[in-house]
């Protein structure tokens, strides 16, 4: 694990980005596997974060945020199913939608329910997540109509027009 107060800003950020991709891929892996947020990241802080597959490295992932993602994720995920929920059209309940949609609000929703991170910061990088998931697809515009409703409920503070 590198320490972090030898990184730069952009290292630090690189590694939350890749802390929220792998949150919700260990979300996916939860709920398909049926395992515990706790194993899941040990098994991901082990063999995933920094870990060379076929010739390519894999992104080095902050794990303070990779935890607090899967533990607000896992305490608070009927709040953010609900929410989910309201965000999305009536004729697609979180139940119907692709399972890495939904660990994706998930870990997105339990970022807006911490509120140690602004919404459009939240916003931003979970369609970036998206757009990593599905790089010819119209997912990102749908998370970030969805993202953008779950912000305004969750955290309309955040929204607020500058004085």
């Amino acid at each position: 694990m590198i320490p972090t107060h030898t990184l730069s800003g952009n290292q630090r950020r690189r590694m939350k980005s890749a802390a929220r991709l792998y949150a919700v891929q260990a979300l996916f892996q939860m709920e398909a596997a049926g395992q515990t947020a706790d194993t899941v990241a040990r098994e991901f802080e082990a063999h995933r974060f920094g870990e060379v597959l076929d010739d390519v490295a894999m992104e080095e992932g902050d794990p303070d945020t990779f935890r607090a993602i899967l533990s607000h994720a896992v305490n608070h995920q009927a709040q953010i199913d609900q929410m989910t929920d309201r965000a999305l059209v009536a004729a697609w309940p979180l139940g119907r939608i692709d399972p890495t949609l939904r660990a994706l609000f998930r870990a997105a929703g339990a970022e807006l329910v911490a509120k140690s991170t602004p919404p459009k910061v939240v916003i931003v990088e979970y369609v970036d997540v998206a757009r990593a998931f599905f790089p010819t697809g119209k997912e990102g515009g749908l998370v970030n109509a969805v993202l953008d409703h779950m912000a305004r409920e969750a955290r309309p503070d955040g929204f607020s027009a500058p004085v």
